[in-house]
């Protein structure tokens, strides 16, 4: 389901729940949502710095849990990702999360939390944080296409031809994230589940070795999970050296590893480490049509009907 969309006056709790960041960047984002109309509150350790982290495994757990049991806070902003939530998720108490949901925002390490929030039946948003909110022109597509939804307007993106798609339409579910936390957590409480609803696979990555992805990849492959799934939408996978020896750039790769599999594939959706990061709904609907000329994701359909509290 979807949590409810935000207003005007709604509150936007600011957490870093992994990696410290500069603290301008948070500042940036709280003028970015006073922009929007909103409220922001920043966590008391969000601006914090403790080794690698924005503050102890303990500060960090406070933080988050505060920031959902909050009655008055309607979303949470993940200013950033890095590494981290893998420390503290299992000492997150969900309860109140359950009964009343709300918007998790961000992406990277953040997929642990997409996770769970698919694990609760509960739409999630994989979008920009704290630095692009601060980076970016407030016109930008990133930005504007993340107020948006976050305010009910859902996307439907156009994409162009890719020589590596395959063609085919689906709906589904959209699970998925970042392909190193998403392998990181097969076999735990926070596995993504492509078998109790039909689910199309997002992925992205930065920074791996092409070995590591075709290893994680077929990760996915020997545990069913590339047979399983309905539909492939794969992201932008950045910042990394090809590696001949591998016999393929890292996209032939993944396509070689869905050969035997007759789903529709879509290749370079703009969504990752990158600059042009569009916002996906994980969790929710989502329509998958990829022909020879273009392909469209679209989360403007019908969406599940949101359970009553």
């Amino acid at each position: 389901m979807l949590p409810p969309f935000l207003k005007a006056g709604d509150t936007v709790s600011i957490v870093s729940p992994s990696g410290a960041i500069d603290p301008q960047y948070i500042d940036g984002a709280v003028a970015l949502l006073s922009q929007w109309g909103l409220k922001a509150k920043v966590m008391p350790h969000a601006k914090g710095k403790h080794g690698r982290y924005s503050g102890t495994a303990e500060e960090r757990i406070a933080d988050l849990q505060a920031a959902i049991d909050d009655p008055e806070t309607q979303a949470v902003l993940c200013s950033r990702g890095g590494y981290g939530l893998v420390q503290i998720i299992d000492q997150i108490d969900i309860i109140s999360f359950e009964n009343k949901p709300k918007w998790i925002i961000g992406f990277s390490d953040i997929t642990v939390l997409h996770n769970l929030c698919s694990s609760l039946d509960t739409a999630s948003l994989h979008s920009i944080m704290a630095k692009h909110m601060t980076t970016l022109d407030a016109d930008s597509e990133p930005v504007t296409t993340m107020r948006k939804t976050l305010f009910g307007d859902l996307p439907t993106y156009k994409l162009p031809a890719h020589k590596l798609n395959r063609a085919g339409s689906v709906d589904g579910r959209l699970i998925g994230g970042n392909l190193s936390l998403v392998n990181a957590l097969r076999a735990t409480t926070y596995d993504i589940d492509p078998y109790s609803t039909p689910s199309v696979l997002f992925l992205e990555d930065v920074g791996e070795r092409p070995y590591k992805i075709d290893s994680m990849m077929n990760n996915l492959r020997l545990s069913g999970v590339l047979e399983n799934i309905k539909g492939l939408v794969v992201g932008q996978f950045s910042d990394y050296e090809e590696d001949e020896a591998m016999g393929g750039t890292v996209y032939e790769l993944i396509r070689e590893m869905v050969d035997e599999y007759d789903y529709p594939v879509l290749f370079d959706f703009p969504a990752g480490h990158v600059e042009r990061n569009l916002p996906l709904i994980l969790g929710a609907r989502v329509e998958l049509e990829v022909k020879e000329d273009g392909a469209k994701l679209n989360f403007n359909c019908k969406q599940p009907k949101v359970k009553l509290l």
